[in-house]
C-alpha cells in the first residue's frame, strides 16, 4: 500500500520516483526537489521526535513528564549491553514487576511494531522464555502491567490533524455446548485470517484450553491483542464522544513529542482512556486491505506536505 501510493502520487504530479531495496529506500525527485521515503518514514518527523516515538518507553517517559495518561513502560537493555546495565543486572526488577502487577505483565521489544514478539506473562517461567525470546533478536524490551482492555482506538494524525480513526475489533466465537474452542474458533474464520488467529491462541493457551468445551452461549475472545496483523478487525469512526475524545488525547501526545506524522494508539482499561504508544513510521497495509481509498488518500496528504 505505502509504496503504490507513492507511485500513484508521483505519477499525478509530475515526480519522478524510483524504488530500491525491494522497496525499503524510494527516491522522489522533481526538479531539483529530492525527497526520500525509508521504510514508513516519508521524513516529516525530525530525528529526535521520530526516534523516541519508536521507543515505548521513551514515550511513556515523556508523556508521563508531561502529565498525560499513558500506559508506562519500563525499558531493559540486552545482557549483550551489559557495559551499560546496572551493577545488579536486570532480572530483579523484571520480577519486582512480574510481582507488583498479579494480572500480569507485558513483555515485549522496546522498538517495534504490529504486535510480533509480544508476550503475556503470569509467571517466572513465561518471564523468563518471553525474554531470551526477545533478547535473541533485539537489543532492548520494554514491560508493561497487562491491562483488561476494553477498547483500543487507533489515530493516525498529520500535523494534529486526524485522518484515520479507527476501532481494533478482536475476533470472538459464541459456545454452543457441544464444540471446542479451537473447533469454533476454525469455524468462525476464514481461510484469509485463519492463521494469524489461530497462531496467536496456540501461542497463548495450552492445549486443555483449546480443547475444552464452551458453554452455549459464552462469548470467547480469541486473543488478547488487538493488532489487525493477530485477527482483529478495523471499524472507522466517523463521530462520537469516543472520537473526539481519542482524537484530543492523541493530538496532546503527538505534541508533547513534537511529532507531524503519527499513529498513536489509544486504550480504554479501568474505566479511563491512555496512550498505549506512538509510531513515527506510519503502517497502515493491513487497514489496506479493508479501506484501501482512505490508506491512499492518508499517505497523499503526507506527501503533498513533503512536497510543500
Amino acid at each position: 500500500m505505502f509504496v503504490e501510493a507513492i507511485r500513484k502520487y508521483c505519477a499525478a504530479h509530475g515526480i519522478a520516483v524510483e524504488v530500491r531495496s525491494e522497496g525499503w529506500l524510494i527516491v522522489m525527485q522533481r526538479g531539483l526537489q529530492r525527497r526520500l521515503a525509508l521504510g514508513y518514514d516519508l521524513g516529516l518527523n525530525n530525528a529526535v521526535a521520530h526516534r523516541i516515538a519508536n521507543d515505548k518507553a521513551a514515550t511513556s517517559e515523556v508523556l508521563q513528564l508531561s502529565g498525560l495518561a499513558c500506559v508506562p513502560h519500563a525499558l531493559f537493555l540486552n545482557p549483550r549491553l551489559h557495559a551499560h546495565l546496572p551493577p545488579a543486572g536486570s532480572w530483579d526488577a523484571m520480577l519486582a514487576l512480574l510481582a507488583k502487577h498479579p494480572a500480569g505483565t507485558v513483555v515485549k521489544p522496546n522498538e517495534g511494531t504490529s504486535g510480533r514478539f509480544v508476550f503475556l506473562v503470569t509467571s517466572k517461567p513465561k518471564l523468563e522464555l518471553a525474554v531470551q525470546r526477545i533478547f535473541e533478536s533485539h537489543a532492548s524490551l520494554s514491560i508493561s502491567p497487562y491491562l483488561d482492555i476494553a477498547e483500543e482506538i487507533r489515530v493516525v494524525l498529520l500535523d494534529e490533524k486526524p485522518l484515520v480513526v479507527y476501532s481494533k475489533n478482536r475476533p470472538s466465537v459464541v459456545g454452543d455446548g457441544e464444540r471446542s474452542l479451537l473447533e469454533l474458533a476454525i469455524a468462525a474464520t476464514s481461510a484469509e485470517r485463519r492463521a494469524p488467529i489461530l497462531r496467536g491462541m496456540t501461542d497463548d493457551l495450552g492445549r486443555d484450553q483449546l480443547d475444552a468445551i464452551v458453554p452455549a452461549g459464552e462469548r470467547r475472545m480469541l486473543n488478547w491483542r488487538h493488532n489487525l496483523d493477530s485477527g482483529s478487525q478495523p471499524v472507522l469512526l466517523e463521530s462520537g464522544e469516543t472520537r473526539d475524545t481519542c482524537i484530543a488525547l492523541a493530538t496532546e501526545a503527538a505534541s508533547t513529542i513534537g511529532i507531524r506524522f503519527a499513529s498513536v494508539d489509544i486504550v480504554h482499561a479501568g474505566g479511563r482512556w491512555l496512550v498505549l504508544e506512538l509510531n513515527s513510521g506510519v503502517v497502515m497495509e493491513s487497514l489496506g486491505r479493508f479501506h484501501p481509498d482512505l490508506v491512499t488518500a492518508a499517505y497523499e496528504a503526507a506527501l503533498d506536505k513533503v512536497f510543500g
